[in-house]
């Protein structure tokens, strides 16, 4: 049985849906993307989701063809639909289907797709054996900020992780590490977490986001800025987070390896703490 798909107000079989080709978001790029876990039938932390939504829509001024009341009914539709239990639901806006021209469009309404995606969140296999990373350059441009739909720089540096054994890249910027492909990026030392601050440069992860505030009642220390490669082979641990990767530890990076070369203590715990956020909320 095929997986439902929501397109432009109609719930449709994924193999029957479609947008034009003369989409903006397939010619240019011109749209924002957001991926929202799920767990137990449930939305993880959808309101963050939803106001880094609107943030990324209004940097490129484009309009949400819905209100947020209606995109939080979709998604709860759309999980009914295919009865998913747990993995992910991704959800686009772009400006529309238009004559190819660079300039905005005089007169076009914006496309609304969404699709659910099952995947083991909870009990992923790499939790427990950890990730290896390498470092790429980051060739991105300058409003990493908004979550774009533009991601061919992401997809060749994830590409140059597979090609390396590895499961992500992390970008490097002026000797820094910025984050990874489809991640923010952390390193631990002496109980300090160390991850670059919010800026253009990095997407203001969701998960970041609500890790966070929870660093302290675990008694550790959070240090916004940036951090060299050097420092994250030296690190006690290092790990990555993301909407449906939630906490997830690296265990090597550019093959040398990170602490014992095993998830590290602190990085499970907050990898837990953050799993009992999603499930009670």
């Amino acid at each position: 049985m095929s997986r439902i798909a929501y397109v432009n107000g109609e719930m449709v079989p994924l193999d029957q849906a479609k947008v034009s080709i003369l989409d903006r978001g397939f010619l240019f790029g011109d749209g924002i993307y957001e991926v929202t876990a799920v767990i137990s039938s449930r939305l993880v932390d959808f309101e963050n989701h939803a106001k880094r939504l609107k943030r990324s829509l209004s940097e490129i001024g484009l309009a949400n063809p819905v209100t947020q009341q209606r995109l939080h009914q979709i998604h709860h539709d759309l999980i009914a639909a295919n009865d998913l239990q747990e993995g992910l639901i991704y959800l686009q806006i772009t400006r529309g289907a238009a004559e190819r021209d660079f300039g905005f469009p005089a007169t076009s309404e914006p496309s609304l797709v969404m699709f659910t995606q099952a995947k083991t969140v909870l009990k992923n296999p790499w939790a427990e054996t950890g990730i290896k990373v390498v470092s790429t350059p980051d060739l991105r441009w300058k409003r990493c900020d908004i979550k774009s739909t533009s991601l061919l720089a992401q997809v060749l540096a994830k590409q140059a992780a597979a090609v390396a054994g590895a499961q992500e890249a992390w970008m490097i910027r002026a000797g820094k590490v910025t984050e990874g492909s489809a991640s923010s990026a952390y390193i631990i030392k002496n109980r300090e977490i160390i991850t670059k601050p919010l800026s253009n440069a990095i997407l203001p992860g969701v998960t970041r986001k609500a890790l966070i505030v929870m660093i302290a009642p675990l008694g550790l220390k959070l240090s916004s800025r940036a951090f060299t490669l050097e420092e994250a082979y030296s690190a006690d641990e290092a790990f990555i987070t993301a909407a449906t990767n939630f906490v997830m530890p690296v265990v090597a990076i550019d093959d040398k390896l990170i602490g014992t070369g095993k998830p590290g203590p602190l990085t499970l715990a907050l990898r837990q703490a953050y799993i009992a956020f999603a499930t009670a909320e």
